[in-house]
């Protein structure tokens, strides 16, 4: 029985209520996806339209699906870097072809997205999936990028990428979306160096060309951007016209994917369905 005279033991039992539970370990077999803060959170769904209704990028979803499904089945796959126009679907579709491949097979892989604030974090994560030998794992940043101060997260990067010797496990694959191709902010002024303009032009792609597989993501031509809502508006029963998509697409500005369901979200706010 704790002595309530005692001060010491009043202010351990006072630490005790205030400290939160220790957090059980990551069971990194049993859950389709899982969030990485610094700990892990397992995820169980993951959200994602249908492979089918992402239009406009078919050659860009054949390359991703066939990398993700060869990952799930074991065999070699490629890092891959997904950049380019916003809202083109470079992160849905990451998480469309997770999906794919565990409709097969729900224990081959699974996808852990890093939380922004934990990327300094990624060692000890690749350190516990290393030990997860009997599953694959697709480790997704999403909309990553460096600011030009920064020296130490893109060195980080291409370590874990290739040749480090804190490098990605066999069983893991980095997939890194970003709106630039050379994720590194670059400048006109690169070209001013009176010794050799490569040098700095060439220090600036060393961190893209680690991604065996970067697929570029470019603005949707108006058909397509047609295409997009005409998928989204009959997969869930709504009417539409063509004048007033285009009219959406006119005032947001962009014709793109999340433009595009972004009025199918209004359409179906408007008829009173819930998606």
């Amino acid at each position: 029985m704790t002595d309530r005279g005692d001060p010491l033991a009043r202010i351990a039992a006072a630490l005790e209520r205030l400290a939160p539970p220790l957090l059980d370990a990551a069971d990194w077999l049993n859950d389709p996806a899982y969030v990485w803060d610094g700990a892990a959170r397992a995820v169980a769904r993951i959200a994602a339209p249908p492979l089918a209704l992402l239009k406009g990028i078919d050659a860009q979803k054949d390359a991703v699906t066939a990398n993700v499904a060869r990952l799930a089945a074991g065999h070699a796959a490629h890092d891959m870097l997904l950049w380019g126009a916003r809202g083109m679907g470079k992160s849905a579709l990451l998480r469309a072809s997770v999906i794919a491949a565990q409709q097969a097979d729900p224990s081959a892989i699974a996808l852990v997205q890093i939380a922004p604030e934990a990327l300094a974090s990624l060692t000890g994560l690749f350190a516990e999936l290393g030990t997860s030998s009997m599953r694959r794992f697709l480790v997704f940043i999403d909309d990553l990028g460096f600011e030009d101060a920064d020296s130490t997260g893109p060195r980080a990067l291409r370590s874990w990428l290739e040749g480090g010797v804190e490098a990605r496990p066999a069983n893991v694959r980095l997939a890194v979306t970003s709106n630039r191709r050379a994720i590194l902010p670059r400048h006109l002024s690169e070209q001013d160096d009176p010794i050799n303009p490569r040098d700095a032009i060439d220090d600036r792609l060393a961190l893209a060309d680690r991604f065996g597989l970067s697929v570029g993501f470019h603005a949707c031509s108006q058909d397509d951007y047609l295409a997009i809502v005409a998928g989204y508006a009959s997969e869930h029963g709504l009417d539409w016209a063509e004048e007033h998509a285009l009219e959406w697409a006119k005032r947001r500005g962009a014709r793109s994917g999340r433009v595009a369901w972004q009025f199918v979200t209004e359409l179906a706010g408007r008829a009173g369905k819930a998606l």
